[in-house]
């Protein structure tokens, strides 16, 4: 079954940096776009970045500049870094497809302090 799993985040002082990394299986993963949402508490979940079969990329406004968001084929991987990070980035993060077409997974809990 199609499985969705998020990893790398934690607590880090504003400015630092993380590295979310997303492992897939059970689709094809080099057919779809992927992406990168993320929850904060009592908000919509937003999409943050996304990355198309070709490779080419966009963000929100809001991280442009500060993340960028790559993909292995071959080990069916997201990744998105993240620099100068603002608290306002404190947030579930989650990855799914552009069109998020699968389930959600568990998330990685990045949190930000000022």
């Amino acid at each position: 079954q199609v499985q969705l799993v998020e990893s790398g985040g934690g607590l880090v002082q504003a400015g630092g940096s993380l590295r979310l990394s997303c492992a897939a299986s059970g689709f094809g993963f080099s057919l779809y776009g992927m992406a990168w949402y993320r929850q904060a508490p009592g908000k919509p979940r937003e999409l943050v970045a996304s990355i198309y079969r070709g490779g080419s990329t966009d963000y929100a406004d809001s991280v442009k500049g500060r993340f960028t968001i790559s993909r292995d084929n071959g080990k069916k991987t997201v990744l998105l870094q993240m620099n100068s990070l603002k608290p306002e980035d404190t947030a579930v993060y989650y990855c799914n497809t552009r069109g998020a077409t699968f389930p959600w997974g568990q998330g990685t809990q990045v949190t930000v302090s000022s």
